[in-house]
């Protein structure tokens, strides 16, 4: 293994580059659905002796800082372009119009989304040294780069390398503890300790510190699982999964058919001895028009809904025009009685950029690029999200597509939840990574709240997840049909240290403690 961390860390020049980006994209095997978590333990490694001989030409700043960076990124441009690449597809759905921006999709975005992991190299390589501290060093600059990609530019935590290390059910349950955010900075710790046996330098003592944790892991997620008590009740529930192809969905002469089916798929009976659904869930956006241009739609669904029961769609909401002002579009969850009127609606608050609204659209149209702004939808964020209340008192907190990748918005609601609600169209994407990538956060999201999801999504993938991240019932990719489910509802009493918020920067500032610690000795031993 000398060897082989020697020819890595003397390399240099376009092949250097080259094997970082392999690197990083052989890292992307770790995430859904290929779960292949070991990639890790090789890339990693990799990272750490690229790092080791990221030493320029010269003296000064320069020759440290570029070297550090440039390996960094194409380490990152790897990871997520193999990570993301499917993002593409949904730029393909209409393909005349926006297939100009596919290059965006499948090489601007991992290029930029590098930009973070370029600098996490870089400033770990300041603070770099022999033996562990280096890898303390690398993970702590890891993790912090992941929390700021988070939340800078409206964050975009998609693909966090937090995800390796929770593949399984047993592992998954860390999140209770650490959330994400901690959950980053010791798995970048633990993927990059093979690097020890380039020098065999902190062999033992990172050898008992990486098999530790997972240790320790596993066996918290084991004791976890078996504490768990029965459900306080059980909501008999609904999802509707009508699979409807992205190219249809929004063509006029397809609409009343897509509402049939989904009317059809509300209406059909419950296997025998099953509960009736009191809740019906159907995907985001699932209404194909406008409620105003469409009342007589609303007296349909009061026909197909049956005495006790409630109907969660999502459906675009307008607001104003007719002199009220110009309209607005809200990507929306509305609650329909089993009357047919509309008895509540929540508005997506965390808008997709790009997809649903552009930043700074008034200087790009200035500046003349028009085209950029007229590709996304024209939606208006809602306001402060709040739960919908079901049968008995039951607060059910929707999350629209991607809001459910962002452990902070979920867990600033947790308290005023029962379940949490999931509604999405990822039939964007096609049969691809996406749509199972979604799903593993959505779990995560579960496990850190301690609260009961349920999913619905167009194309799938729809599912009942109890408050450990156990998938009670599910539907994979394109099925068609309804999920009648009783949904476990609990809210888990958590033990005095599980609070992930809390304990994932207790981590971070840990790592960093560690690390300037370590740099302030060697400067006085140095003195």
């Amino acid at each position: 293994m000398e060897r082989v961390a020697e020819r890595v860390i003397l390399l240099s020049g376009w092949r250097r580059s080259l094997v970082a980006f392999i690197a990083g994209g052989f890292a992307a095997l770790a995430q859904p659905p290929f779960d292949f978590f070991a990639a890790c333990f090789v890339s990693f490694p990799v990272l750490v002796w690229l790092l080791d001989g990221a030493v320029g030409d010269g003296r000064g700043l320069r020759a440290l800082a570029l070297p550090a960076f440039k390996t960094g990124w194409w380490f990152g441009f790897g990871y997520f372009m193999l990570g993301l690449w499917w993002i593409g597809n949904a730029l393909l759905v209409d393909a005349g119009n926006f297939a100009w921006a596919v290059p965006l999709a499948i090489v601007g975005l991992p290029a930029f989304l590098a930009i973070f992991y370029g600098f996490a190299a870089l400033f770990a390589r300041f603070l770099w040294s022999g033996g562990i501290l280096r890898i303390v060093s690398l993970a702590f600059f890891f993790g912090v780069s992941e929390l700021i990609r988070s939340v800078i530019f409206t964050g975009f935590p998609w693909g966090s390398i937090g995800y390796a290390a929770m593949p399984t059910l047993l592992s998954m349950q860390s999140a209770k503890v650490f959330g994400l955010v901690g959950m980053n900075f010791l798995a970048v710790l633990v993927f990059s300790m093979p690097a020890l046996l380039g020098t065999r330098r902190h062999l033992l003592v990172g050898s008992i510190t990486a098999i530790g944790l997972v240790t320790i892991q596993f066996t918290y997620g084991y004791l976890s699982l078996s504490r768990e008590s029965a459900a306080d009740k059980f909501l008999p529930v609904r999802i509707v999964q009508p699979s409807i192809k992205q190219t249809e969905k929004w063509d006029s002469l397809e609409q009343t058919r897509i509402f049939n089916i989904l009317l059809d798929l509300t209406r059909r009976q419950v296997a025998d001895g099953g509960a009736k659904p009191q809740l019906i869930v159907w995907p985001e956006t699932a209404v194909p028009f406008l409620f105003t241009d469409r009342p007589e739609a609303l007296v349909q669904l009061g026909e197909a809904l049956d005495e006790g029961q409630m109907l969660l769609t999502g459906a675009v909401r307008a607001e104003g025009g007719d002199g009220l002002g110009a309209t607005r579009y809200y990507n929306s969850v509305v609650a329909i009685a089993q009357d047919g009127t509309i008895v509540d609606a929540v508005d997506k608050v965390h808008l997709v950029p790009f997809g649903e609204y552009v930043p700074f659209a008034n200087l790009l149209n200035n500046i003349g690029i028009e085209e950029i702004v007229q590709s996304a939808g024209p939606f208006t964020a809602g306001g402060a999200r709040r739960p919908i209340t079901v049968e008995e008192g039951t607060r059910v907190m929707p999350f629209v597509c991607y809001e459910i990748i962002f452990p902070h918005l979920v867990a600033d609601a947790a308290d005023q939840s029962d379940i949490l609600l999931n509604v999405t169209n990822d039939a964007w994407f096609g049969v691809s990574p996406g749509p199972y990538q979604h799903f593993r956060q959505a779990r995560v999201r579960a496990v850190e709240s301690g609260l009961p999801l349920l999913r619905a999504a167009n194309s799938g993938i729809s599912a009942v997840i109890d408050s450990s991240g156990r998938v009670v019932e599910a539907f994979d990719l394109n099925a068609v049909g309804n999920l009648d489910v009783r949904m476990p509802i609990q809210k888990r009493e958590k033990l005095y240290f599980e609070n992930p918020g809390t304990n994932g920067m207790f981590i971070a500032f840990g790592f960093g403690a560690v690390l300037f610690g370590a740099s302030i000795v060697r400067r006085l031993r140095a003195n």
